[in-house]
């Protein structure tokens, strides 16, 4: 590999790799597990990840073959989080008696994550500067009676990562509802919201419409804002696939992302000592922002093409089925292809070469991920992704469809269970008719809404089901005052980190055990699901002892917890912490699609929900159409000097746990503050590679305020011109939390107008 001339302080960048995995994925996984785990508990460990009786990887939500799984069924990003969550390392309560919380404030995410597992229940007293020790009795009894106090149910939230099983999940929505809100934000709020609210309109569920042997037998696949080969490595094998079936790949991203360029597959021999598969046939380098642009050039190509004879529509398919057809049509036949070039940054032949793809292919997917949710017009984005393959009939046909990809294990399955701010009335209906209380129906705080209302005193109690709020949200210093204000704040977790340190008056951490440790509960040991990115239901085994002894599931937090705080309630929580089937028998009750769960479950370990789109061709829209959606092109104004900047994930990272500060297929090594621009808007700017600088954003909005992060690297980089990119989320602090994605109140982390200052 060639060395380049940057080795800024402990920063070393060396050229992008032209393809992902192989032996260096191999190594890396076993050098994470042997090092965290042990050599022969890690390699035992890993033979039971995503298998039938074994556990569900703690990562991402890429699906597992339907009964018929590989002997080494992870990729090294699901080893990582194995070895991660598994480590023989204890943050006891020796250390918490050595470090203040204002020593560990100075320490890095990657250092907190990597001081190990939580094992005792922890109290941080208001005033105090060190946790201490608490029994689980006390600490259970101090969030009861702080709920119990309130003035309102309202005045609590309750924050839910995606983590938790959907067992924990269905009981803490239950809870939280007999409690008497809708306050359930969650982490979809913050990643795919704009998916579940784009579909929805679109075509009448907020899911994908696609199976795994769909993607592997389509004929085209089109891949917005998605990185697979760090974010999603397992789905390189079925694009893999895919490829051998003849389909043709497009990427439509800002920067050319090596998983989806070339693809080694350590199961295989050409995969170690061969030079692998290519994987995409089309490279798009769309502007940031430019996707709009981009699908109306898209679906205005093939209009054109169908109105001069070339029957590239499928007639049949817009007449019985959709419906706004003739709006959207005359609305991209009066696009212009200057404005349409100059918002996407691709030529008319570029967007025509994406076209003839389309043209040729029978069986379209388009899968996207958090490149597309994460911009004002974020919706826009997926509902133009929708009517790209509406116009060809590519919508509840096998090999076609709309594929958003989740980015946490159970995400969808905490979305199905219930947890939604803005529950509908069918679930609502069903959840009170099995349990008998009157649920509330006043739609509750998404996670933006909840840090606006802490911030306004109006939210006193935040309960984190898993997951680090406060790091994940933008806006840090008001996330940080609004967390203050709270009179408590607690966090179910099971590794430290930065929520830990940013709380309320008084805080609590509660350690849950993993989802690789056994749950034995009074009935003996448990099982829990989870469900993936392509609604399939699978249990989850844990095959490992407990991190410490004082551990207790999710379920059991939160039974204890209810019995607690509602000493009236007529719902038997004792009997479902004691034995999760029966909370099963109530998911079976209140959600379709779960009939039979426990059979269903214990006979075969895993099932497919059901998917109207899908299997029917049915859509649920208000009037029973899939639906053709007008949208502008608004492009984000970006001032002489200015650049346009996009957060991103680095290849040793998981959401906000960082495992190292290297990004080996970027090239980066060594640190993650650096911001990728390039050559040619350096030159402009007057700035070198390799040189350090602030990075200011800018926001109109807000009286022309503006936010700084300090001391980060330029690298240049092959990315458009006028955009940039640095890693989330040491530049959250640069995003207002009033930059938000229309409809769906996203946080914006993909559209940040920012300067460069040299120092």
């Amino acid at each position: 590999m060639t060395k380049l001339t940057i080795k800024v302080k402990n920063l070393e960048v060396t050229e992008q790799k032209s393809w992902a995995a192989g032996v260096p994925a191999v190594l890396s996984a076993y050098k994470n597990v042997t090092s965290k785990v042990g050599p022969f508990k890690g390699t035992k460990l890993l033979t039971k990840l995503n298998q039938i009786e074994g556990f569900d990887c703690p990562g991402c939500a890429w699906p597992d073959p339907l009964l018929k799984r590989a002997t080494f069924e992870f990729c090294e990003n699901g080893a990582k989080a194995v070895a991660d969550e598994a480590t023989l390392k204890r943050a006891t309560a020796a250390f918490f008696g050595n470090y203040s919380i204002d020593d560990l404030k100075t320490k890095s995410d990657r250092w907190l994550n990597d001081q190990g597992r939580l094992v005792e229940p922890l109290y941080l007293a208001e005033g105090a500067k060190f946790y201490q020790p608490i029994s689980w009795e006390k600490a259970l009894n101090l969030v009861a009676n702080e709920l119990k106090e309130l003035e309102s149910p309202d005045h609590a939230a309750f924050y839910t990562s995606g983590r938790t099983s959907n067992e924990a999940a269905f009981l803490y929505q239950l809870f939280v509802r007999q409690f008497g809100t809708n306050n359930l934000p969650d982490c979809s709020n913050m990643c795919h919201e704009s998916s579940g609210v784009g579909l929805t309109e679109t075509i009448g569920i907020g899911k994908g419409s696609v199976s795994l042997d769909d993607l592997e037998n389509s004929q085209a696949i089109f891949i917005f804002g998605q990185n697979p080969g760090s974010n999603h490595p397992r789905m390189l094998s079925s694009l893999q696939a895919a490829k051998r079936q003849g389909a043709k790949i497009v990427a439509i991203n800002p920067m050319d992302e090596t998983g989806l360029q070339r693809f080694k597959n350590p199961q295989e021999i050409e995969g170690v000592i061969g030079s692998g598969t290519a994987l995409r046939d089309l490279y798009l380098p769309v502007k940031i922002n430019g996707d709009v642009a981009f699908l109306k050039g898209l679906c205005k190509v093939l209009i054109e093409r169908d109105d001069a004879g070339q029957e590239v529509l499928d007639k049949d398919f817009i007449t019985i089925y959709c419906s706004g057809f003739d709006k959207f049509k005359e609305d991209l036949l009066a696009a212009s292809w200057d404005d349409i070039e100059l918002h996407s940054g691709l030529t008319q032949i570029q967007i025509n070469q994406a076209a003839d793809i389309a043209c040729a292919s029978q069986k379209t997917i388009c899968c996207w991920a958090m490149g597309m949710t994460q911009h004002k017009n974020a919706v826009a984005n997926i509902q133009l992704m929708t009517n790209f393959l509406m116009l060809q009939g590519n919508l509840g046909k096998p090999g076609a469809g709309v594929c958003p990809v989740r980015g946490h294990s159970n995400v969808q399955g905490d979305r199905t269970m219930g947890i939604w701010e803005k529950p509908s009335d069918s679930f609502l209906d069903a959840l009170q008719h099995t349990y008998n209380f009157k649920v509330p129906r006043e739609y509750g705080y998404d996670a933006v809404e909840t840090v606006e209302a802490m911030a306004q005193g109006k939210v006193k109690v935040l309960f984190a089901l898993g997951g680090n709020f406060y790091r994940a949200m933008p806006d840090h210093q008001l996330t940080k005052q609004a967390l203050s204000h709270c009179e408590l704040t607690v966090q179910v977790s099971t590794k430290l980190n930065q929520s830990h340190l940013y709380t309320g008056k008084n805080a609590l951490i509660l350690p849950a055990l993993g989802r690789t440790e056994i749950d034995r509960q009074s009935s003996g040991i448990q099982t829990v699901t989870v469900e993936n990115s392509m609604g399939v239901v699978q249990t989850s085994h844990g095959k490992i002892p407990p991190a410490s002894d004082y551990l207790k599931s999710e379920i059991a937090i939160l039974a204890e917890l209810a019995l607690l705080t509602l000493p009236n309630s007529k719902i038997n929580w004792q009997q479902m912490r004691d034995d999760y089937k029966y909370i099963r028998e109530g998911i079976e009750q209140v959600i379709p699609g779960f009939e039979n769960f426990e059979q269903r479950i214990q006979q075969l370990g895993e099932f497919e929900l059901p998917n109207a789109v899908r299997d029917e061709r049915k859509f649920s829209t208000l009037n029973g159409k899939a639906n053709f959606i007008v949208h502008d092109i608004e492009s984000v104004k970006v001032p002489r000097g200015c650049l346009l900047m996009m957060t991103i994930r680095s290849h040793d990272q998981f959401n906000t746990t960082i495992y190292t500060n290297n990004d080996r297929y970027r090239g980066i090594h060594g640190s993650r503050r650096v911001v990728f621009v390039n050559v040619d808007d350096l030159n402009d700017l007057g700035l070198k590679d390799g040189q350090q600088v602030n990075i200011h954003s800018h926001w109109p909005n807000e009286d022309s305020k503006i936010r700084t992060v300090k001391q980060f690297t330029v690298v240049k980089y092959h990315i458009p011109r006028g955009c940039a990119a640095s890693y989330y989320p040491e530049t959250n602090d640069l995003i207002p939390l009033s930059s938000v994605a229309d409809k769906s109140n996203t946080p914006a982390y993909k559209s940040v107008v920012i300067s460069l200052e040299a120092i």
